[in-house]
């Protein structure tokens, strides 16, 4: 099969905020300038999957979702909490559950994994 993941396309009610809030996160910078409401954003390093920022005018439930990991869970969720992000204090996490569940600053929910 060839059939393989281009990009997590992500709907954003604030284009210019979500550019920032994840590139700055993930290490990512913009593929090319972009259009009034899409935005393609690659990892600097060249690996990785891209991420699309697509403007949405819908407040309908978010249904797309992203998981982090990193070895240092404490430490990058204080990182992303500091450029933006949201604990949602009220999750009721299971026992032993390795995640945390942040809001970017357009209130869509992404997850920060222990590796």
């Amino acid at each position: 099969m060839d059939l393989k993941i281009l990009s997590v396309v992500w709907g954003v009610k604030h284009l210019d905020t979500a550019i920032a809030f994840w590139c700055e996160a993930l290490n990512y910078e913009l593929k090319r300038e972009p259009d009034v409401d899409f935005a393609i954003l690659v990892p600097k390093n060249g690996q990785g999957l891209q991420l699309s920022l697509k403007l949405t005018a819908s407040n309908k439930p978010k249904r797309h979702h992203i998981d982090l990991i990193t070895g240092n869970q404490k430490a990058e969720v204080e990182r992303l909490i500091k450029l933006g992000a949201t604990k949602i204090e009220n999750w009721e996490y299971e026992q032993g559950a390795d995640y945390i569940v942040l809001l970017d600053p357009d209130g869509n929910s992404f997850c920060v994994v222990q590796a």
